[in-house]
């Protein structure tokens, strides 16, 4: 049963715990236990046990966390800010904010991979791709990246992937944002790139380059013409990307038109908050020619069983997985939830909603220029949209400075004689009027308003339309829209629906206290790159959740930059590179990944420029201790790492991990470990005593970050001492040495606003109801193992039988028996209400299944008869009593309509598709598509709201 003292909390922790003592009780029954305790002592290893409870504050209520909080966000300093480099504040619609950002129907649902039961998600990322295509006059956009700077880090790489030439330098352009321009270095120096940064208008190509990257404006706002460029660069044989502001591109000419191969930028100011840097939704945008080389993610339309057309993930999704180390990019996520409600602020506004915001915003930016202007000063640009960059002249900075102190004020500082000024969508006449006065240095300006007479300032205006689909021009109303909204919600299943019993995905609960702080806007207002002074309040939730992480992981040093999971692998891996350089072993570059690994390892480790060597697992499904030895004996000089994951990929406490370390650190290289199972160590084992060097943790996962479709997650990394050194810098941070490696993500605490949901689970969970989830956590996963057993093969247990936090359910010899795939089991799962759990990963034709702390003794057994009547509806065909190609699960899963229209022809009844549970007849799940036919969608490629009857 829970520990004494989390029962007796009676609060939060008994919440966030599906299971009550009785439940809890009962099910230690079944398994042969009398107590949580005696469980895990069989299930974890001995020699790993942490011996001591965590160091941590004793848990709160869910008030005095919320009120804590509040306290630390008051010590934030909302400013405005007009400082720019590709962030800016902005209004999020209230219709999206309650109906999306909000939402846990839009928040808590997972990767669109059950295509069936995502079409709400899915149409909705497919209107962001529409928006993208169609502002920037490309073909082909994705489902949205990380953020603008590791955009065009993807776009440098998949230039580097398709340049026929020999190129090894990469051309960027001066005027980029620091930012991007800081990734860029440290995404190309591990793969042996050049990067040139310098002047377009000067630069004469007498290095080859594979690839350039330009700023559309420019980061000091300046709009060049880049066609003269770009056709020197494609004469070349180089790609050229350009940054592009999205809300600049409803006025300027497109990147498509005037030549560009790639666009990227990011779409914050489509009504994402600021929140310190993020999430925000990135986006990226090619030709038709590379779509097989885009990054992340694409929405393709196809058609399902009735033929009707339907949504799902198309050509390269999870491509990791199959190309592995030759994966051209470790990006599995995307940032979903963002993109929604970018897409959403396109469809709410329209093409001419837009335009005004637009038509507004540079209105006021000439306005204040011809006003700075008659104050003496000179605006840099003639030509510009929304930023302007000031000459101080005679002025003194600290004078200007001091005027904005006084009026709660942030500029862009260049330089001591030069200042930057961007204009947003929250800027008004007032505003401009107080700017006014802070550059006169007095309240008495010498002229008014009225007697400026501004004209355009933009450089090759933009004469083709764009948002011209229905979906753009039909949802202006709040009403139409609340109802646009809560349609696509309700054809998508998500945690609010039923349990999603995903394994390594870790669908738990994302409590609604945990939420609530991510829109106060003490934190969501904040620039990223706003001054220390102003953002005391993040810097004492950073370090205390930095602080509780180090504990919870047994490291010395935690980075809260990465972004995602992925990023923190690419960290972790960096980090260990740039150890073994400053030992003067740079040439360490083999790293060690077990055949079980997420796709994601090799393809992070190639990205780092290491040599990925496979390793064996055996039987059971641990690494082969034998193949270990030997592959570490055979590369000892130039071994780099072993990436290992822990639990195992297969479900189980390796026993051996502690041997398995000591085999890496006996040749010189360092241990990263995969935290995606890091469920089930919180308080009782660490990653740092085990034996890790370096750690990701998913915040997404084991720390409560939603995850809101497919994104937003965070990655950060948590390192022994001995790596601090070299965790991220950031150019907009002071360096604290010079080992860092340089920026992995745009801002540099990543997407900081939703740290508070990791921070408020800690902080209301305590050491004991955090060890007491862990032990929930893998008591579910048992009972389900022994639930099932019997009905489908269990395929790996560790020691006594047991499995860790998941398990891994055979299903293999049902196509032998019955002729019944993986993917039949899973779209019958719908019929039942049910998301499937982890399909074919990481052994193909089984089923990995991860029911969390948060679930229910109910809910546990409510999918245990779903599994157990599938089975026995499995047993009918072997038997000869249901047609082995027309039954229940090759059919599934059964729409209303396929049920109501036309002649019924099955030898099953409609109820029995329809109604296969007790529960579905209370609450039914109705998919709004049958089952979906992939390959047809990759063959008719479409990834833009074409109108429906193209797809016939």
């Amino acid at each position: 049963m829970l520990s004494q003292r989390s029962s007796q909390l009676g609060n939060f922790v008994q919440r966030h715990i599906g299971p009550n003592s009785d439940d809890i009780q009962q099910m230690l029954a079944v398994l042969g236990f009398d107590n949580l305790d005696s469980l895990i002592d069989k299930t974890v290893p001995q020699g790993i046990r942490l011996q001591k409870k965590l160091n941590l504050p004793p848990a709160q209520s869910e008030y005095a966390a919320l009120t804590r909080l509040k306290q630390i966000a008051a010590k934030n300093q909302v400013w405005r800010s007009y400082i720019g480099m590709g962030y800016y504040d902005c209004v999020t619609p209230p219709v999206i904010q309650r109906n999306i950002l909000e939402n846990p129907g839009w928040y808590t649902a997972y990767t669109p991979y059950q295509p069936e039961i995502a079409q709400g998600r899915l149409e909705a990322l497919l209107n962001f791709q529409t928006m993208i295509i169609d502002l920037t006059g490309l073909e082909v956009a994705n489902a949205s990246l990380l953020d603008e700077g590791t955009a065009a880090a993807e776009a440098m790489s998949l230039s580097y992937g398709v340049c026929k030439s020999q190129a090894q330098a990469y051309f960027v352009s001066v005027d980029c944002h620091p930012q991007t321009i800081d990734i860029l270095k440290t995404r190309a120096k591990p793969l042996g790139i050049k990067i040139i940064v310098g002047d377009h208008q000067s630069y004469d190509f007498a290095e080859p380059i594979f690839g350039a990257v330009l700023q559309y404006p420019a980061s000091d706002g300046t709009i060049y013409d880049y066609r003269a460029f770009i056709e020197k660069a494609h004469a070349e044989g180089a790609l050229v990307t350009v940054a592009a502001d999205p809300l600049s591109l409803t006025l300027l000419t497109p990147p498509g038109e005037f030549g560009a191969d790639i666009a990227v930028g990011s779409t914050q100011r489509f009504g994402i908050p600021l929140g310190f840097g993020g999430p925000h939704a990135a986006y990226f945008a090619t030709k038709e020619q590379y779509k097989r080389q885009v990054p992340g993610r694409i929405v393709g339309v196809s058609k399902d069983a009735q033929g009707r057309a339907a949504l799902r993930l198309a050509l390269q999704t999870r491509e990791q997985h199959i190309r592995r180390e030759k994966a051209t990019s470790n990006i599995c996520t995307a940032q979903v939830l963002l993109a929604v409600m970018a897409g959403m602020y396109a469809v709410y506004h329209g093409a001419d909603g837009i335009r005004n915001i637009a038509e507004n915003i540079h209105r006021l930016t000439v306005t204040l220029a011809a006003g700075l202007q008659r104050l003496g000063y000179q605006i840099s640009s003639e030509y510009f949209f929304d930023t302007l960059r000031v000459d101080l002249g005679t002025q003194s900075l600290p004078a200007i400075l001091a005027g904005c102190q006084g009026r709660g004020i942030n500029l862009r500082v260049f330089d001591e004689k030069s200042v930057g000024i961007s204009v947003d969508e929250t800027t008004t006449v007032a505003d401009l009027i107080d700017l006014w006065q802070v550059f006169a240095v007095t309240d008495n300006l010498p002229f008014t308003i009225e007697e400026l007479s501004p004209s355009s300032h933009v450089l090759l205006p933009r004469s083709s339309n764009y948002l011209t689909h229905p979906v753009f021009n039909r949802y202006h109303s709040e009403t139409e829209l609340l109802r646009y909204l809560h349609q696509l919600e309700t054809k998508d299943l998500s945690l609010t629906t039923s349990m999603i019993p995903l394994g390594s995905c870790t669908m738990k609960l994302n409590a609604t206290a945990e939420m609530i702080p991510v829109t106060w806007a003490e934190f969501g207002k904040i620039h990223p790159f706003a001054p220390p002074s102003q953002t005391r309040g993040y810097q004492i939730l950073f370090q205390q959740l930095e602080g509780w992480l180090a504990e919870i992981t047994g490291f010395a040093g935690v980075s809260l930059q990465p972004n995602a999971g992925s990023q923190g692998e690419y960290t972790g891996l960096l980090v260990i590179r740039r150890y073994h350089e400053t030992r003067g072993e740079g040439h360490r570059n083999v790293c060690l990944i077990p055949e079980s690994a997420h796709g994601t390892n090799p393809a992070s480790a190639v990205m780092c420029g290491m040599k990925v060597v496979a390793v064996a697992c055996d039987s059971l499904g641990n690494i082969d201790l034998d193949d270990l030895q030997a592959k570490a004996e055979k590369h000892s000089q130039q071994l780099a790492a072993l990436m290992v994951t822990y639990p195992s990929t297969h479900g189980v406490f390796e026993a051996g991990i502690q041997e398995i370390c000591a085999v890496v650190h006996g040749h010189g290289g360092q241990v990263y470990m995969d935290g995606a199972n890091m469920n089930a160590q919180v308080g009782i084992c660490r990653p740092g005593d085990i034996g890790a060097d370096v750690c990701h943790l998913n915040l997404h996962k084991t720390f409560c970050i939603p995850h809101g479709g497919g994104g937003p997650g965070m990655g950060p990394i948590g390192v022994a001492a001995h790596l601090v050194p070299f965790l991220p810098g950031h150019c907009a941070v002071p360096a604290t040495g010079d080992g860092q490696i340089g920026a992995i993500a745009a801002a540099p605490w990543g997407s900081a606003s939703i740290l508070v949901i990791s921070w408020m689970y800690i902080a209301m969970m305590g050491a004991d109801g955090l060890t007491d989830a862990t032990k929930v956590a893998i008591l579910n996963a048992n009972y389900i193992a022994h639930r099932l057993g019997d009905y489908y093969p269990v395929l790996y247990k560790g020691q006594n039988d047991l499995v860790a936090h998941e398990c891994i359910l055979d299903l293999r010899l049902l196509k032998k028996s019955a002729n019944i795939e993986i993917d039949d089991v899973a779209k019958r799962l719908i019929d039942y209400g049910f998301h499937a759990p982890t399909v074919s990963w990481p052994v193909a034709g089984t089923i990995m299944v991860e029911p969390t702390e948060s679930e229910s003794k109910q809910e546990l057994d409510r999918f245990c008869a779903a599994l157990i009547g599938i089975r026995e509806e499995i047993s009918a065909i072997e038997s000869g009593k249901m047609d082995v190609e027309d039954n229940l699960l090759k059919n599934a899963p059964h729409t209303a309509e396929s049920l109501i229209l036309g002649e019924w022809t099955h030898p099953y009844s409609r109820e029995q598709a329809a109604y296969p549970a007790p529960w579905t007849r209370e609450h039914k799940f109705w998919p709004s598509v049958g089952r979906i036919d992939a390959a047809f969608g990759d063959r008719n490629f479409v990834c833009a709201c074409l109108p429906m009857d193209a797809y016939q």
